[in-house]
């Protein structure tokens, strides 16, 4: 009753204004066409809600929260000036290591947990965005979007899970003339090429059933294979029977492309050859032409009911001898420029080659951000959290990663924004090429830029602010521009009309070779609009415009389009745009430019996520965490324990390259507008492989101290122990509390510790010395890429028992045997020495204990399955074995004692 009066009181508040404009409302309508307005008008209504809200967390949990952080960091405080004013007199050595480490664990912590201070919950609208922007008789007016699906090796990255990607994304729910896929082929394979054309043929029957019957996900692989009522929801008759022949189909289907494995397994000696009889121009991976191929989206190509289908490209760039290719960065700046010429989507989704679409709506999650008219100009990205299927279920090496995306990201998300973690990500295209977001009307400052903002004083009226235009024009932004934030860089090409100079005199480009140049820039200006005169003046030259873009008059021209779409003269001629997106995937088209400096996905680092975001959000670009109910994506993850610590060595190897670069958060761009709180997550992004020093020797200590009968604490008095106790308490809430509010389970939290310590010892470690020998020695690291294959399925988790033998179990394998060492010395020496030597033992074993139980995880996928015989009982088995061993010999019970007074030899002093 409430929201109908709500509702009515919001309808006549609407009539009210529209009489008030002039819009006289017909008082002489029937009382239908009364029911029919006032429902448009409830629609209207609706359709100006916002599309999102934040959803705060309760006070009841938040705030009990904070108050826990504040307590533990007084606690934290007045331990460690205990620890620090009370050293161990017979271990010094032993108790400044253990102060370091601890030091160092207190500034970790910090760096952790002050950006979770502020979590945030978002939800959206969809039903909102359909009635503003796709409302039924009405032209849709949804954004174009651009997916990129990144591959590499099809033998390690099997091409049926490259299909079912693809599958996802033409199947989602989302315009056809709106969405393009675009894959990316570095390994210039065959297989892959011959895989998209079976998959653009099966799609012309999956996409319309997917449609018809909404089915999720509509990734074929996993959607036959989720055990579930099928039948549930699904009214239709005939959904019974179409079921059954779309899994045959698909059968015959993976049938297909297996025979392309099982023949891709041995290469000719001629090299391949295609079906046209010419030879595949990849036959060299690392010396071939560039490859465009549109499979789907051209004229024709129609699904099995007479619909479009959304366009599916094959995108293999231009490699050559001599050449730095950047790796996956590389590859997804060629594909923002061949989108830009084919397509030009004023959004971009990237999901690696194992990662489908798992809610066919997580497009239009993504659009209630980026089309918002308030918040939506100032993103410049809304990433999705990570979901993996495939993992057992105790998820035994944390692969789900719970805690950062579930606690950590919506921490951020209260801040600036999530970080990009390579993957399910919803880009602005604007925001990739460098530019800065819209800035708010200020009004001018009556000093200078020379002096401080409290300074009075001014060399000269209103020098300051001319001297701050042209700097801002010099990036790309002009202080002038207002809502247009890109004017002084866009300028002289979107202005410009008239003249006649010619971008791209320059026919070359790339290997030195004639690059045909399918359009010249006045052609493409006949779709852009014109400016006045005056703003003419201040526009950039065409050389500046060149080193920044490179030599592609269509694809600078595509950037002037900040909606999308091509300009009206690059649309004309298909076969032309083709040629022009070769040319700006040749390798040497980024010479001399800013690509993958300032535009694009940015270079210098083996995780180009994190630098790529970090960048983008120093020039004042918000990020946004959506994290609809059911999971956007989903992808596959190493459950093997070797696999998956050589996945964590790549990802603390490319922070430590960012730490000892010039991008590192502790000193780049505080000119900027990165917020504080955002500054100290990244900080702990790139610093956190250097905690691995500091833990391997925390995890070694326990040891030294059983072995050496020595400890790093003295006796404790009364205050002490409260110290110990209040920080041990803290730890403990802050935990619990933390739960709470995140919704994340204890075993997975439990997981995350385990493995925390886990990576630590092993892959962070290695990743440090590494990352110093490549930036001090130059000695580069190549990385493989990770598998994967799905598991057996004869048996779901073989994979996870699989031995791979690497130098990265050595350390963890080394703690674990030092401490079991210690463990049964310490025992041995306190059962030698009576009843007084068990207290101080106490707290070692206890030290000691805490180290193997973190390891446990690792312990378990050292032994492999071992006949499935539980590992703790293998371990306490060990060490039960060896304490009664050495027991047994202190006792000796079956050598005979002598009785009455132990007689000495005395020798010559008798």
């Amino acid at each position: 009753m409430e929201g109908s009066m709500e509702w009515k009181d919001r309808i006549d508040k609407w009539k009210t204004k529209q009489e008030k404009r002039g819009n006289k409302l017909n008082p002489d309508d029937s009382d239908d066409d009364d029911d029919k307005n006032d429902d448009e008008y409830m629609l209207l209504a609706e359709a100006r809600q916002p599309l999102w809200r934040k959803v705060p967390i309760p006070s009841s949990q938040i705030n009990p929260y904070r108050i826990v952080i504040v307590l533990r960091l007084v606690v934290l405080c007045f331990f460690l000036k205990f620890r620090i004013t009370t050293p161990a007199t017979d271990a010094v050595p032993l108790w400044l290591a253990s102060v370091v480490c601890e030091l160092w664990f207190a500034l970790s912590w910090i760096l952790d947990q002050l950006p979770k201070w502020a979590p945030v919950t978002r939800e959206t609208y969809l039903d909102r965005l359909a009635l503003r922007y796709d409302r039924e008789g009405e032209a849709c007016r949804l954004a174009p979007i651009d997916f990129f699906v990144s591959t590499v090796d099809p033998l390690k990255e099997p091409p049926l899970i490259t299909a079912n990607t693809v599958l996802s994304i033409l199947a989602a729910d989302y315009p056809v003339d709106r969405t393009s896929c675009y894959v990316s082929d570095d390994g210039a394979s065959m297989l892959l090429f011959d895989t998209l054309s079976e998959t653009a043929e099966f799609a012309r029957r999956w996409v319309p059933f997917c449609k018809k019957f909404a089915v999720e996900p509509r990734a074929p692989e996993f959607y036959f294979s989720q055990k579930m009522d099928y039948l549930k929801d699904k009214v239709q008759p005939t959904f019974v029977k179409e079921r059954r022949a779309m899994k045959r189909e698909y059968e015959e289907f993976k049938v297909r492309v297996n025979a392309l494995v099982a023949k891709a397994q041995k290469k000719p000696e001629e090299g391949w050859v295609m079906q046209d009889g010419t030879p595949w121009p990849g036959n060299n991976t690392r010396d071939h032409p560039g490859m465009i191929q549109v499979y789907l989206g051209t004229q024709g190509a129609l699904d099995v009911e007479g619909h479009e289908l959304p366009r599916l490209v094959y995108v293999s760039r231009e490699k050559r001898p001599g050449y730095d290719h950047h790796k996956k960065a590389g590859a997804m700046n060629a594909l923002v420029r061949v989108s830009a010429v084919l397509t030009n989507a004023p959004f971009i989704l990237n999901l690696d080659c194992d990662h489908y679409v798992n809610n066919s709506k997580a497009v239009r999650e993504a659009m209630c951000f980026l089309m918002d008219p308030q918040l939506g100009r100032k993103l410049c990205y809304v990433q999705f959290p990570q979901r993996f299927d495939g993992i057992d279920s105790h998820d035994r090496y944390a692969n789900r990663n719970v805690v950062f995306f579930d606690i950590n990201m919506k921490g951020l998300d209260g801040i600036q924004g999530p970080v990009y973690v390579g993957t399910g990500c919803v880009f602005n295209r604007q925001a990739l090429y460098g530019y800065d977001p819209p800035r708010p009307e200020k009004r001018p400052k009556m000093t200078c830029d020379c002096w401080p903002s409290w300074c009075c004083c001014c060399c000269c009226f209103g020098g300051g602010k001319q001297r701050r235009g042209k700097k801002d024009k010099s990036k790309g932004g002009g202080a002038d521009s207002g809502d247009e934030p890109r004017r002084g860089l866009l300028g002289f090409y979107r202005k410009r009309s008239g003249k006649k100079d010619k971008l791209g005199g320059k026919k070359g480009g790339g290997l030195g070779k004639k690059h045909p140049r399918a359009f010249e820039l006045e052609e493409i200006e006949e779709g852009l609009e014109g400016y006045e005169e005056l703003e003419r003046s201040s526009l950039m030259s065409q050389k500046s415009f060149e080193k920044r873009f490179g030599q592609s008059p269509v694809f600078i021209a595509s950037t002037l389009v900040e909606d999308g779409g091509l300009p009206q003269g690059a649309a004309a001629d298909p076969a032309s745009l083709i040629k022009e997106a070769i040319h700006v995937i040749s390798c040497g088209y980024e010479e001399k430019t800013e690509w993958g400096k300032e535009i694009g996905w940015i270079y210098g680092s083996v995780t180009e996520d994190i630098l790529t975001g970090f960048k983008m959000h120093c020039r004042g670009w918000k990020s946004v965490y959506c994290t609809p109910a059911r999971a956007a994506f989903k992808g596959s993850a190493p459950i093997n324990l070797s696999d998956r610590l050589h996945q964590v060595l790549r990802w603390a190897l490319g922070s430590v390259e960012i730490f000892m670069s010039r991008h590192c958060p502790l000193w780049y761009a505080y000119g900027g507008r990165l917020k504080w709180l955002e500054r100290f997550a990244y900080t702990n992004t790139i610093v956190y492989p250097f905690t691995s020093i500091p833990l391997l020797a925390y995890c070694t200590i326990p040891a030294v101290c059983l072995l050496t009968g020595k400890f790093i604490i003295p006796t404790l008095n009364n205050l002490a122990s409260i110290w110990f106790i209040a920080l041990f308490l803290s730890i403990i809430a802050t935990g619990v509390l933390e739960l709470r509010w995140s919704g994340v389970s204890i075993e997975d939290w439990w997981r995350n510790e385990q493995f925390w310590v886990i990576g630590g010892v092993s892959a962070h470690l290695f990743a440090v010395f590494q990352g110093l020998l490549k930036v001090l020695g130059g000695v580069d690291t190549n990385f493989t890429v990770t598998s994967k294959a799905a598991a057996d399925e004869t048996d779901a988790f073989g994979e996870l028992y699989l031995f791979k033998w690497t130098t990265l179990l050595v350390p963890p394998t080394t703690l674990i045997i030092i401490n079991m060492v210690g463990i049964v010395a310490g025992v041995s020496d306190a059962v030698n020495n009576g009843y007084g030597s068990w207290g101080p033992l106490f707290g070692k074993l206890f030290f000691s204990f805490w180290v193997i139980v973190h390891l446990y995880p690792f312990l378990k996928g050292l032994m492999g399955r071992q006949n499935r015989t539980p590992t703790i009982v293998v371990l306490w088995s060990i060490l039960l074995a060896s304490i009664f061993s050495l027991v047994w010999v202190r006792i000796d019970p079956f050598i005979p004692k002598a009785k009455g007074p132990i007689l000495k030899p005395c020798g010559v002093e008798c």
